[in-house]
């Protein structure tokens, strides 16, 4: 449908001019998107920006209305990491000035799926640091994901590591409904960021959450230092596993961390990156994640023409905008929050 040159691919060449409206047409239809045409929309001129985004909403609201799904995450355990994740603030290399501290009791798990209620979210997030959890704390997260199923009307989803097949299966009869792990970027590019484990590894505890029976939560992160080609294999690569939930973060550069000089993103740039998701993901719930203040700015509302889920609150070490903000910009987009009992 699209096509690209070859100097377009190495990075070189003129932008491409583009008929959004029809490759919208052809994602409906059930194309999928080939590597040319998501380089392509990166590499979109900034006027057709507008366009792309008409493309990328005729999707969003063919599979999801303007309906957004709100999400509230816990950091159920901070730092006390021993991988060497270069973006993250609770990996053992980085220097950062942040809470540490061990799993916290079920009661405080338990308090913060309250509070998502309250918030109007549909989905509360369980996020626990570390390679992969022992028993004990795989035990402590299922007991509080019992007590919250059988009290609150939230889908529950888990971030705890790496898990085995075995781990999945028990956090299924625990009752979660997801289990987020994100790839973060392409299988090129992951050893500039992570040697502790593979990417491999990442690509083996998404199959065993899916034999499990549970939904994938994976996504990425924007602004390590990658290509354009990789935030595109990325694209394709989730859209090849059918994940359920697909959270996109731009890198907030914490100091401390190794990437703490990486330059900012521009907002027209992120805004082609959720476009770049959504036509590539149709049917996938695509989440606005950490960064979207620092990065999309005064452009935030525009993200939701491609995305159609968001969190509500703060993130696992840094601040997000105020929920009254956030509830502010999707009334103002004539957007609306689902509601319990909604798809």
């Amino acid at each position: 449908m699209l096509s690209v040159s070859s100097s377009n691919l190495s990075g070189a060449g003129s932008p491409i001019h583009s008929n959004w409206h029809r490759l919208a047409e052809g994602v409906l239809e059930g194309h999928r998107l080939s590597p040319e045409e998501g380089l392509a929309i990166l590499r979109s001129p900034d006027e057709e920006l507008l366009k792309l985004l008409a493309a990328a909403y005729r999707v969003r609201h063919h599979w999801f209305g303007n309906r957004v799904h709100l999400n509230l995450l816990i950091n159920a355990k901070s730092g006390v990491c021993g991988e060497d994740c270069g973006y993250c603030s609770q990996s053992r290399i980085s220097k950062a000035e942040i809470p540490r501290y061990a799993l916290v009791d079920e009661e405080e798990i338990v308090a913060g799926a309250r509070l998502a209620v309250e918030r109007r979210s549909r989905t509360y997030c369980i996020v626990a640091s570390g390679r992969r959890p022992n028993s004990g704390e795989l035990e402590r997260i299922g007991a509080a994901v019992r007590r919250i199923k059988s009290e609150l009307p939230l889908k529950i989803c888990v971030s705890p590591g790496l898990l085995t097949v075995e781990q999945a299966h028990y956090l299924k009869r625990c009752g979660v409904d997801r289990v987020n792990h994100n790839l973060n970027t392409s299988e090129r590019f992951y050893p500039r960021i992570c040697t502790t484990h593979s990417y491999q590894d990442r690509l083996d505890t998404l199959r065993a959450v899916r034999l499990a029976g549970m939904e994938i939560c994976s996504g990425g992160i924007v602004g390590m230092g990658e290509d354009d080609v990789d935030v595109v294999e990325l694209a394709l690569r989730l859209g090849e596993l059918a994940v359920e939930a697909l959270p996109i973060n731009f890198l907030i550069p914490i100091p401390g961390t190794p990437l703490e000089g990486m330059r900012r993103l521009t907002p027209r740039y992120c805004l082609k990156v959720l476009a770049l998701m959504r036509l590539a993901n149709p049917r996938t719930e695509l989440r606005i994640a950490a960064g979207r203040e620092l990065h999309l700015g005064k452009l935030q509302p525009l993200g939701l023409f491609a995305a159609n889920s968001m969190f509500v609150g703060d993130y696992l070490t840094t601040k997000g905008q105020s929920p009254e903000e956030d509830y502010q910009m999707i009334a103002d987009l004539g957007f609306e929050a689902v509601v319990d009992g909604q798809p």
